[in-house]
């Protein structure tokens, strides 16, 4: 019983006493932030077509739809042209600053709508990579994901530096004024009817920009370190377990596809592979799809090894080498899809769902290439220019927490 007790406070401890993962979170946030604005950018010359007001999904159409799914979207609360073009650079505006870590928890709920706004508008516009990023997009609201490898980290271990130094650190005047327009936007919104679809995003974003609030007004306004240490942990809570949800909607694309392939006559005799090969629509190098296709072999191994690779992921869990055998066969899988088949936004939607299973060893030491990349860079610059470029403080924006900076707003739900 001593040793049951010790192993559940051990584990208490470490769900509620820091965010687990950075490295995992920050990088399905960069994943998922840079495959949707990728996406945003490939279509700007066609985005009327797309979620336009105008387009073959017309506004009425849309509407009646929402109003009997009850699903949320921004494009619906105008019919005018500047409106929707408004939300569409919004949209492209919060993926990058997701992508960059950039005021990382008010970026990730502006991230959320957009991409809300924009799939629930249109909803046959997509190719089954935006059912994942739809379902992301939500979950990355309640992750600390921008700990490491953001502009969020560097400024916090900047300011850091300057307080051990003695120095004064300015107030943050940037998040205030964010906290200030998110909020009479949404009392507009609210007090105009314009949710009227269901309460879960409103009830979600109101509480959000409550919770910047109060998580400002602690950071400035409290005089002892308790209530910023019961925030901390509620955060944690939260982001932990938005953590292991992502984890679990991972294994349940896996494992659900996996056993409906087996369950299909193509798949079992070993041809499913073969037909996708020889559409149009899915063949943007009809000679490579006809070299791969030109093996009954091949199209075997590849249909078998697809179902044996989804089937047994969720239980190589328990074993971390499997794991990662596993990991790795599958987002090669994908490579191969976004180059053979001509679904890139899919591809990257699941390699970046994969991410989050990747070890913290390998993350940690593609973080250091890259800094010695960047590093490199840095002196080539200087070199060739003859003037010294200014540099960041070692790997500090790395390893330091976003929250570690006083005054700044947060968002911990």
């Amino acid at each position: 019983m001593n040793r049951l007790s010790l192993t559940l406070s051990r584990g208490i401890a470490n769900v509620t006493g820091s965010a687990l993962g950075p490295y995992q979170s920050a990088v399905i946030r960069i994943g998922f932030a840079g495959t949707w604005l990728l996406f945003l950018l490939r279509e700007f010359p066609h985005r009327e077509e797309l979620y336009g007001p105008a387009g073959p999904w017309g506004w009425n159409l849309a509407k009646e739809l929402t109003d009997d799914n009850h699903a949320f979207t921004a494009l619906l609360w105008s019919h005018g042209q500047l409106w929707f073009e408004c939300c569409y650079a919004l949209a492209i505006a919060a993926s990058a600053a997701l992508l960059l870590g950039w005021r990382t928890r008010t970026a990730s709920v502006l991230f959320m709508v957009g991409v809300l706004s924009l799939q629930n508008r249109s909803v046959f516009m997509g190719d089954g990579g935006d059912n994942v990023l739809h379902l992301m997009s939500f979950y990355l609201v309640f992750t600390r994901c921008g700990q490491v490898w953001s502009l969020d980290a560097r400024r916090a271990a900047r300011a850091e530096a300057a307080r051990a130094r003695g120095e004064r650190v300015p107030a943050d005047r940037v998040g205030p004024a964010l906290w200030s327009v998110f909020g009479l936007t949404l009392l507009v919104a609210t007090f105009t009817g314009r949710f009227d679809s269901g309460w879960l995003i409103p009830a979600l974003l109101w509480t959000a920009w409550a919770a910047q609030g109060l998580w400002w007004a602690v950071g400035r306004r409290a005089t002892s370190q308790q209530p910023r240490i019961l925030l901390d942990v509620v955060a944690n809570v939260l982001h932990n377990g938005g953590l292991l949800v992502i984890m679990a909607e991972a294994c349940l694309v896996y494992a659900t596809a996996g056993w409906y392939k087996i369950q299909g006559s193509r798949w079992q005799d070993g041809t499913a592979v073969y037909y996708p090969l020889h559409l149009d629509y899915f063949s943007p190098w009809p000679g490579l799809a006809d070299l791969m296709s030109s093996s009954g072999t091949i199209m075997l191994a590849v249909a078998y090894g697809t179902v044996a690779v989804q089937v047994a992921f969720p239980f190589t869990l328990f074993n971390r080498r499997a794991k990662n055998v596993l990991l790795v066969l599958m987002m090669t899988e994908h490579a191969v899809i976004a180059v053979v088949l001509g679904l890139p936004f899919f591809s990257l939607a699941m390699i970046a769902a994969d991410a989050v299973f990747l070890p913290t060893s390998f993350l940690r030491r593609l973080g250091a290439l890259a800094a010695r990349a960047r590093g490199r860079l840095v002196r080539h610059e200087r070199d060739g220019h003859g003037v010294p470029v200014p540099r960041s403080s070692g790997d500090g924006p790395d390893v330091a927490s976003e929250d570690s900076a006083e005054g700044r707003v947060g968002f911990t739900a």
